[in-house]
């Protein structure tokens, strides 16, 4: 009989006036793949920073290779085997790749640190997980997807007795989805125990062995894969049951709207497209394909080479992005942490932010000639936060301190601040759980029925395709398709991921 890896019992986590874990027993096996699975907020992290060294227990016990084991730091983990790719990444970005990989683990010719081999051993890691990273550019100059990729293959340089992956496919396309998951599958080979959490719950069938449900802190129960479908699974993590993840969107696209004719930008060939009123627009492909870099590029973000962009007749190539913002385009970002949403704030604070510089005016907004009226403020914040599911309890605290589900609702909610007549989104539901995803996914319904126009770019297919009236797919900075929805199988839209011409400079 096998004999569990790890082991917790009544692993228990309190903070004042919060229950954050209470009472939970799990077990890894040898081999084994074992998903951790709930919406933001069940304790998912909290479990794990405790198994990784990042935090101590309030009551219980953790056991490796049946010994009872007590973890202070990452580095005692380690020290044990214990290997965890954190969601938050923790890169210093003014180093390279190679030396983000080995930091305080280098290799030496006597005492001077053997940069040849570092950048070696690093790319040998990059090779066989096929990500497309140069051990000798610097993090700071890296897309999000690469650091998530460069996140992940500092864990498989070590050792590991257990593996624990927060989130490892969040920024990352199929392509490089199909590369982790086969280097897992020769990690579970040699015997490594694998604790995995992911909100995707179509990978689950791909990889998971067991699946332990957690919610409010506590576990609902243990599944084996086999026999488990996704409906039970949303049941056993929501308390309800959730007929259809993506809602039916039924307007019928109207005038146009945004008139786009051959932008480029760096990475990114003269592209063009047509959106029109209560369209949901969707956006695929790899990453570094150019999909972001060219709806960048229209915002203002980044510099435009050649094109025009015009919104409702007018022309707004080249503005400053405040005033494309203005003029009626919305941007969302997929770095909710650097460039969406300010973390020392609090969700009213960072709500009321775009209420203010929106240039909302007259007799019922909030700046009257030039004076801001703050009750009118608050008024509209309050409404935003009903209109995104934002609990009371949340407002007053610092974004910092709310889950990924939390936060991206504020950051949805900034994108009420102002009326816009085109939302772009980009990576809306990344890091952000089933039930969430579902609430975020009816915003978008609500919008396009409203006769607004909704961009959605995602690396994640089924959402790609299951939200929009059309699909854009890119491939090496260069458009590959358009396809209507009744087209855009997930067999169909991978094939024009891919293509023979070179990636544009």
């Amino acid at each position: 009989m096998t004999l569990p890896l790890l082991t917790t019992h009544n692993l228990t986590k309190v903070y004042p006036g919060v229950r954050a874990l209470d009472g939970v027993d799990f077990d890894l096996m040898p081999g084994e793949v074992h998903v951790l699975f709930g919406e933001n907020g069940a304790g998912k992290s909290t479990l794990i920073s405790m198994l990784a060294g990042a935090n101590t227990p309030s009551e219980g016990k953790i056991y490796l290779d049946h010994h009872e084991v007590t973890f202070d730091s990452v580095a005692r983990a380690k020290a044990h085997g214990v290997f965890t790719v954190f969601q938050e990444f923790s890169l210093i970005p003014t180093l390279t790749v190679a030396e983000n990989m080995f930091l305080g683990q280098e290799p030496r010719t006597g005492l001077l640190i053997d940069h040849a081999e570092m950048r070696r051993r690093a790319q040998e890691i990059f090779d066989e997980l096929g990500f497309p990273i140069s051990p000798t550019a610097q993090v700071s100059s890296l897309s999000r997807a690469q650091q998530q990729m460069l996140e992940i293959s500092k864990a498989f340089h070590g050792d590991p007795k257990v593996l624990i992956l927060d989130e490892p496919t969040a920024s990352l396309t199929d392509r490089e989805v199909d590369h982790l998951f086969h280097f897992i599958d020769r990690q579970k080979a040699k015997g490594v125990g694998i604790i995995y959490i992911s909100h995707r719950i179509q990978e689950f069938k791909r990889i998971a062995d067991r699946i332990t449900v957690l919610r409010d802190g506590a576990k609902i129960g243990t599944v084996e894969m086999d026999g488990t479908d996704e409906a039970a699974l949303v049941e056993m993590m929501t308390g309800r049951a959730i007929a259809e993840i993506y809602p039916l969107i039924s307007t019928e696209p109207g005038e146009v709207v945004l008139e786009v004719k051959d932008l480029a930008t760096a990475g990114v060939a003269p592209s063009s497209l047509t959106l029109r009123r209560g369209e949901v627009f969707g956006v695929a492909g790899l990453v570094g394909c150019g999909k972001s870099r060219f709806f960048r590029a229209m915002m203002g973000l980044v510099p435009i080479r050649s094109g025009t962009v015009a919104l409702k007749g007018q022309d707004i190539t080249g503005r400053p992005t405040r005033e494309i913002i203005r003029a009626g385009l919305y941007y969302l970002s997929p770095d909710r942490k650097h460039e969406g949403l300010d973390l020392a704030k609090t969700s009213d604070e960072n709500l009321a932010l775009n209420v203010v510089t929106s240039g909302a005016s007259g007799k019922n907004g909030p700046v009257k000639r030039g004076w801001i009226d703050w009750r009118s403020v608050r008024k509209t914040v309050a409404g935003i936060a009903t209109r995104v599911e934002l609990p009371d309890a949340y407002r007053s605290r610092r974004v910092s301190q709310l889950s990924g589900g939390n936060q991206q609702k504020v950051l949805f909610g900034k994108a009420f601040g102002q009326e816009a007549d085109v939302y772009i989104f980009d990576e809306p539901t990344v890091g952000v759980d089933m039930g969430t995803r579902a609430a975020l996914y009816l915003k978008i319904k609500a919008l396009a029925e409203t006769g607004k126009a909704v961009v959605v770019i995602s690396s994640d297919l089924p959402e790609a395709i299951n939200l929009s009236h059309r699909l854009l797919i890119f491939a090496n900075g260069r458009i590959s398709a358009e396809l209507p929805r009744a087209e855009a199988s997930e067999d169909t839209v991978l094939k024009h991921f891919f293509t023979e011409s070179e990636p544009v400079q």
